[in-house]
């Protein structure tokens, strides 16, 4: 079975190997450019924003004119047109005219409402560039990962050999090379899990790159230390307050529910329709001419059924209205709730990453190395030697893990505030000390 496991993890790696020759590695940033340049998402966002464009042209024009043509007072009893003084061929023009600050606020509505489509389009790419930044921080993660449980095979094994020739000379136990073995059955098992994660990972950012689920990704060699400070959270609340676009959006819904309103209440006043028609009589049986006629009307639409029709639209606006101001007011909240969790975990990846890689990793290291040399005398437990260099796999798993959950926190908290750009702080001493512990942490083999 062990046989068939390191079988197994050498063609995946010799796979791995090839297409990360024939790859070129991916950036973060160039991750973002491919997926804001290909989003199918967005482009369905884009066609609504220009759609939402040609709309308050059309709220504001006057409604199509009527031209109307006819024969009137035609006699029954012979259709003769000229028998009758006042059988015509009329031709009539009509204009409805509703009142201009209808058209004004049916035009500001629209236009508050191809705002909104514009700021949720802004969102959308901000959003976007959240989850390429987490999906590629979390293969970051991985692939830092399969490195350190590379490093950590390699160590086992000579753990293994070390145990094996002080066996042979009598100086060890035959279970020193069993557990030896068996701790790296375990870390083959704890690779291939990882290869497994990372097939799903390179699938969903090869989704939001729009490229096939199958196509290999490698990434680059960025620095990755958590260095910067945040800005303090009232600053980045009042930023967020004042850019988000999401909160833009909500505020051009709610302006555009009281234009609706407004026009609703602008419906109780009667609407006019100017009409003018012109006739044209033939010459009366004797010869005579006749004159022809001419003719002009004005009508007035009356809210008859008002308490049915116009006051329910008013009613039904204000309680639109109402609804956006607190879906606006809901959105405010969360967004205060997303910096504060967003500071919160960058904070904690930060102080955790400090801490393993000024203290406990290198601590862990030196013990194992003491307690190797005190196993080739015999002054050690194998065991005990084995427990110690897990103890630095997984303190170096827990450093990577930090690593990216800081970066995640952090592509969150630009998302949150509504700056893909947000800067940090400058450096503190802690975070430029770290900086120089970034090499010896990163390193894959010792």
């Amino acid at each position: 079975m062990r046989v068939v496991l390191r079988f197994i993890v050498l063609m995946s790696l010799s796979s791995g190997v090839v297409n990360a020759a024939t790859v070129e590695p991916l950036s973060l940033t160039e991750a973002q450019r491919t997926a804001l340049s290909g989003s199918p998402v967005l482009a369905e966002i884009k066609a609504r924003y220009q759609a939402a464009l040609e709309v308050p042209e059309q709220r504001g024009a006057l409604p199509d004119p009527v031209i109307t043509v006819g024969m009137i007072n035609v006699p029954t009893d012979t259709f003769d047109l000229d028998q009758e003084a006042m059988t015509q061929f009329r031709v009539g023009f009509s204009q409805a005219l509703p009142w201009a600050s209808e058209r004004r606020l049916a035009r500001s509505s629209a236009e508050q409402q191809a705002k909104a489509t514009a700021a949720e389009l802004e969102e959308t790419r901000n959003r976007l560039r959240r989850d390429v930044s987490r999906s590629w921080w979390s293969l970051h993660f991985i692939d830092n990962s399969l490195a350190v449980v590379e490093e950590n095979l390699q160590r086992l094994r000579e753990f293994n050999r070390i145990a094996q020739s002080r066996y042979r000379v009598g100086k060890g136990l035959q279970q020193d090379t069993l557990q030896a073995q068996l701790q790296l059955s375990a870390q083959l098992e704890r690779q291939l899990v990882l290869q497994g994660k990372r097939r799903n990972v390179e699938a969903q950012l090869n989704a939001l790159l729009a490229q096939p689920e199958s196509h290999p990704i490698t990434l680059t060699q960025e620095t990755a230390v958590l260095s910067g400070e945040l800005h303090s959270l009232a600053s980045m609340i009042d930023s967020a307050l004042q850019q988000r676009p999401w909160l833009h959006q909500r505020q051009r819904m709610v302006d555009a529910a009281r234009d609706k309103q407004q026009l609703a209440r602008e419906g109780l006043l009667p609407d006019l329709t100017l009409g003018v028609a012109y006739g044209y009589r033939q010459d009366a049986p004797n010869g005579n001419s006749r004159a022809d006629l001419a003719s002009i009307q004005l009508g007035i639409k009356l809210p008859f059924y008002s308490s049915s029709k116009q006051q329910r639209k008013v009613g039904q606006r204000g309680a639109e209205l109402i609804s956006r101001k607190a879906a606006l007011r809901s959105a405010q909240l969360q967004v205060r709730s997303e910096i504060v969790q967003s500071a919160s975990n960058y904070q904690q990846s930060q102080q955790q990453a400090d801490l393993l890689s000024q203290g406990m990793i290198p601590q862990a290291k030196q013990t194992v190395a003491s307690m190797l040399s005190g196993y080739q005398v015999g002054k050690v437990d194998f065991s005990a030697l084995v427990q110690a260099q897990l103890m630095v796999n997984r303190l170096q798993l827990q450093y990577w893990q930090a690593i990216s959950e800081g970066q995640i926190a952090l592509s969150s908290l630009r998302f949150a505030v509504g700056d893909a750009n947000l800067l940090l702080s400058t450096q503190s001493s802690t975070a430029q000390s770290s900086n120089q512990t970034y090499t010896s942490i990163g390193n894959r083999h010792e």
